[in-house]
């Protein structure tokens, strides 16, 4: 298992995949560690995940350059993905008593009915490469301090960032096999999942491995969570402010490179702004800063691999075959590394692939429509449904349109972003099932429901 450095295209570090048989000895060490965890006081378990921060943020400018060499990501977007991590590992530790607290309902005289919220065991976290920290500590955080344990099958091209997540959970105190991480290839996954000793699995990743995923974890009855793909719509009403919108929108589209599966990805501008909205926002997209990710004043640093530009160029090229405008950009970068640059195509042609695929790199599709009811029906005219957002300065307005969008969440002059304290996922293709959050530490537990009566109840229950 190879990484390389997209900023160089050259190789990094050469890692040995685990054999069958250690991965067979690893579920055997997740399912013992399991049945010790579970039985943890939750209190340990958060002072756990608190110390988990500290050991992020102790060694933060490390864990950023390994995400760096091995991604592309900027250095300072890198930064702040560890800071991201511990914070949600913060959130856990202080709220996951209260989300875990027992519900209690309304019962007969002399009974007390609840449920209680119990850990399901080994879960099988299938993660990407785009946000190779962020991805995995979002599950883990909620899940581990659940009672459940965790094996991570990271993506290929950063095994370095995989073996490092491991280690914050070892520094931080955390029993062997509560935290593994499986040297893999995606063509063992199924095998992994379809063991007795896994009892779940949630993958981040495109709809074509969630639907792998959903069909082994289906015929096996393993529950599953699933963040896929995203084409977000970014709505720009007459009324908007258009110099937030386009400066919001710029960083919404190319932050890490564009790969983002919550980046805005359609600009869909009302006619009566349309012109003034481009203008803004072409200027700000051609002032980016494409360099070395290693340099803090780089904005877009390289693609993450070369087969990825490979193909971003091929949506790109086969868009404007069929139509459409190439306003900026639109060609690799003639430079050493994976480097794409920033991209505004308009007059996009329904049915091209910039306009129905999942476009994951710097590349903005722009389009004009009539009105706010022209603007909604092209928002909701694709099969994704991870994220949106609408800008206007009408507040009641925009709480309107966020109930027309179909999507898991709808951001009003705001883009669109993950955040420990509410729940995130998609509708459609873009998935099923929420993380972070009450709701994400809920997912992988028992709704266990305990009924304690003083006194049988002589009556007769029929089901």
């Amino acid at each position: 298992m190879d990484s390389t450095n997209p900023a160089t295209n050259r190789p990094l570090e050469s890692y040995e995949e685990h054999s069958p048989s250690k991965v067979d000895t690893m579920l055997g060490d997740a399912e013992a560690a399991f049945e010790t965890w579970k039985h943890r006081p939750l209190a340990d378990r958060e002072r756990l995940l608190a110390a988990a921060a500290d050991v992020l943020r102790a060694n933060a400018r490390e864990y950023a350059e390994t995400m760096t060499r091995e991604t592309g990501k900027p250095i300072t977007q890198a930064e702040a993905e560890v800071e991201k991590c511990a914070w949600v590992c913060e959130h856990y530790a202080e709220h996951a008593s209260a989300y875990l607290e027992p519900d209690h309902h309304p019962s007969p005289p002399g009974t007390t009915v609840k449920t209680v919220y119990e850990p399901l065991g080994p879960v099988l976290a299938v993660m990407p490469w785009n946000f190779p920290f962020w991805q995995v500590f979002r599950f883990a955080a909620p899940y581990l301090t659940a009672g459940n344990v965790g094996l991570l099958k990271h993506a290929s091209n950063v095994p370095g960032c995989a073996l490092a997540i491991e280690e914050v959970f070892r520094e931080a105190g955390y029993p062997g096999g509560v935290f593994q991480t499986l040297l893999i290839p995606s063509d063992r996954v199924a095998d992994v999942l379809a063991d007795d000793r896994v009892e779940a699995a949630t993958l981040t990743g495109s709809d074509r491995a969630g639907r792998a995923i959903a069909s082994t974890a289906g015929e096996h009855l393993k529950k599953t969570v699933l963040e896929l793909g995203g084409s977000d719509p970014y709505v720009v009403l007459a009324d908007a402010d258009l110099d937030a919108a386009a400066s919001t929108g710029v960083w919404a589209r190319n932050q890490n490179g564009g790969q983002s599966c919550i980046a805005a990805k359609r600009f869909i501008v009302v006619e009566a702004v349309y012109d003034a909205f481009l203008d803004r926002f072409v200027d700000a997209v051609e002032s980016l800063v494409v360099g070395d990710p290693m340099d803090p004043e780089t904005d877009v640093g390289p693609q993450a691999r070369q087969d990825l530009l490979e193909g971003l160029h091929e949506q790109v090229r086969a868009s404007v075959d069929a139509g459409a405008t190439l306003v900026t950009g639109g060609e690799p970068l003639d430079r050493e590394g994976v480097y794409y640059p920033p991209t505004v195509l308009t007059d996009v042609p329904e049915g091209c692939p910039v306009d129905t695929e999942e476009v994951f790199g710097p590349v903005a599709a722009v389009y004009r429509v009539e009105d706010e009811a022209a603007a909604v029906e092209k928002a909701n005219d694709t099969a994704f449904g991870l994220g949106a957002s609408v800008w206007t300065a009408d507040r009641e307005r925009g709480e309107r349109l966020a109930g027309e969008v179909d999507a898991g969440c709808v951001y009003v002059n705001e883009l669109v972003k993950s955040d420990p304290r509410v729940p995130f996922g998609g509708v459609g293709i873009s998935g099923y099932g929420r993380e972070l959050s009450e709701d994400g530490i809920k997912e992988f537990v028992n709704r266990k429901t305990v009924w304690l009566a003083d006194e049988p109840d002589d009556g007769t229950v029929v089901e």
